[in-house]
């Protein structure tokens, strides 16, 4: 896995694992574990299977919003009523590079 900025940890879906309060409680390992908190998630093995460290890397869709498996009802709703923005979250690691992020 890539390295972040301040030692963020960053699901393949952008969402900053280290913020959350199931990871810091230790309920959530994170994505990127095999202690995840979403088991069902369909982003995880989409990105595991072509070897990325978050969707950001993906070159299939010109634009992230496109992808059905990333930008659908559920996590529109999960961002709004959270308010988070993993698609933001990705273009910026698309922007800075991995190492350089800040959410």
């Amino acid at each position: 896995m890539a390295e972040y900025a301040s030692e963020k940890i960053v699901a393949y879906c952008g969402l900053v694992c280290s913020d959350c309060g199931a990871y810091k409680k230790g309920r959530c390992g994170g994505c990127h574990s095999e202690k995840p908190m979403n088991a069902g998630c369909k982003v995880k093995p989409c990105a595991k299977d072509r070897g990325y460290c978050t969707c950001a890397e993906c070159s299939e869709f010109d634009h992230l919003k496109d992808c059905k498996k990333l930008n659908n009802f559920i996590s529109k709703i999960f961002g709004f009523v959270f308010r988070l923005d993993r698609i933001g979250n990705l273009n910026k690691i698309k922007e800075a590079g991995p190492g350089e992020f800040t959410p």
